[in-house]
């Protein structure tokens, strides 16, 4: 195994060592496109791709763009629907960041004559 396979396998998201303090009182949106999501298709095994749109306002904490980059290739070999992976991204942030607001968009590449775009919101809950 490659020293990036062990490192993407082992990574954990839940790790209080990706999220750093924010030393900024004001608020500020953070924007972060990911555009080589990969996943894989839960009935058929093909590869899905998406762009991430990851936007927030910080509340006490930042991740580090290192840890969102690892933590998004471990879906690459994950069989996993485009709404149950955008959901575990969003809930998995949210819980990590606490950030005053947070919004994902994934946008999945089409297949098969279907493009789906999945959008959450926490503004909207």
């Amino acid at each position: 195994m490659k020293y990036g396979e062990k490192e993407i396998r082992n990574f954990d998201i839940h790790s209080e060592e990706h999220y750093w303090p924010n030393t900024h009182e004001k608020n500020y949106a953070i924007d972060i496109e990911l555009p080589e999501f990969m996943c894989r298709c839960p009935r058929s095994g093909y590869p899905d791709f998406a762009t991430l749109k990851l936007s927030y306002c910080p509340n006490k904490y930042v991740i580090e763009l290192k840890a969102i980059k690892l933590y998004i290739n471990t879906f690459i070999d994950r069989y996993i629907s485009h709404e149950n992976s955008a959901n575990e991204i969003f809930d998995a942030l949210q819980k990590g960041l606490q950030p005053k607001w947070i919004r994902l968009e994934a946008d999945f590449n089409p297949r098969g004559n279907v493009h789906t775009i999945i959008t959450i919101d926490s503004r909207d809950q």
